[in-house]
């Protein structure tokens, strides 16, 4: 080989590893992967409290009416004149004796979402009928206001005109009614109460469900099933006024296995979340469509707040999971009966846990 053929492929190898070398220093550096979606954030104001008061495998809490057809309330039962059935089998119950001494401890939570502007002249005429749940000096009342979140209006608080002050300067909020968020947001602030308090929600709504983003329905289930809330409702839905749905139910379904009646209970939750955790709880759903109708919702709910029955019993088989309860008379006094429908076992789910 010639030495000027030598010479200039040995500068053009030298050229080509120059510029790859340099390429290589040019590379970019590799991207740094993208980092997870955060989590959505707590409500504001919430805290999780150590206080709240669960539904354990050791006792289980079920607040029972017992109504005569004119309204009346059926007193003066016992242990025995109760049948409890959980999944199925029935257990040994007792009957806690403070059925209307207990101080009770309230949270009204009002929609000022949605659709409720058209029922802001109803809403403006509660104060007076609440003075009918703090009858006592201890019992207490706290205010939420709900759109597409909970808003504490008013601590808790014995004083009627506190209340109703809170109550005049409500104004109408977005369009979302966030209802499982509210009830979440409502438990916890009921958890920051004295245990021997009557602790009690009374949900001013619609019916379904529109923008909650921090509790799914799971999630609610169990923490409904773990807690001593009594969840009353009163809904301004156009729908037709309705009781609880499981009134006659003859109990035959509440035995479907565990899992089942969960995914069926979710279900419910979504197309009705007022009346399904109201019935969960032991509580009461109803509707108006009237200034009379709306008083006279409230009122009963008072009534009936106090003269539940407060049964307990300790489970025979503490299986992980949702219970499904029935609860009757031993002897027909020809009476309605609204209990308790349901009761979790094990850990509760994460707010934002599983739809």
């Amino acid at each position: 080989m010639k030495p000027g053929y030598l010479l200039r492929g040995m500068i053009l190898c030298a050229t080509f590893f120059a510029a790859m070398h340099g390429a290589a220093q040019q590379k970019p550096a590799p991207q740094q992967p993208i980092p997870p979606a955060e989590p959505p954030q707590p409500m504001p104001g919430a805290e999780q409290s150590d206080q709240v008061l669960r539904v354990t495998t050791k006792e289980v809490l079920v607040p029972t009416l017992v109504e005569k057809h004119d309204g009346g309330v059926v007193y003066g039962l016992k242990a025995q004149d109760f049948v409890v059935e959980d999944n199925g089998v029935s257990q040994k119950v007792h009957v806690q004796e403070e059925m209307d001494t207990a101080p009770v401890a309230l949270v009204v939570a009002v929609e000022q979402g949605g659709m409720s502007v058209l029922e802001f002249d109803k809403f403006m005429k509660l104060a007076p009928l609440l003075d009918t749940f703090m009858t006592d000096d201890k019992s207490q009342a706290a205010l939420i206001g709900f759109d597409s979140e909970p808003h504490l209006i008013k601590d808790f608080s014995h004083s009627g005109e506190e209340l109703n002050e809170g109550i005049k300067h409500m104004e109408p909020g977005d369009g979302g009614d966030a209802i499982m968020d509210t009830i979440s947001y409502a438990v916890d602030l009921l958890g920051t109460q004295p245990r021997e308090f009557r602790r009690v929600l009374l949900l001013i709504s619609e019916a379904r469900d529109h923008g909650s983003k921090h509790t799914k329905t799971e999630a609610l289930i169990r923490k409904i099933g773990q807690s001593d809330v009594l969840v009353l409702t009163v809904s301004f839905s156009p729908a037709r006024a309705e009781f609880l749905h499981d009134v006659k139910d003859s109990g035959e379904e509440r035995t479907m296995n565990m899992v089942s009646a969960l995914v069926m209970l979710a279900q419910a939750v979504r197309k009705n979340v007022t009346k399904e955790i109201a019935n969960m709880s032991g509580g009461e759903y109803t509707t108006f469509t009237g200034d009379k109708k709306f008083e006279q919702r409230v009122l009963d709910a008072a009534k009936h707040t106090r003269n539940r029955y407060l049964l307990t019993f300790s489970p025979s088989n503490p299986t992980p999971g949702l219970h499904t309860l029935k609860v009757r008379l031993a002897s027909d006094y020809g009476a309605r009966i609204v209990a308790r429908a349901n009761y979790w076992v094990g850990e509760e789910a994460p707010a934002g846990g599983a739809q």
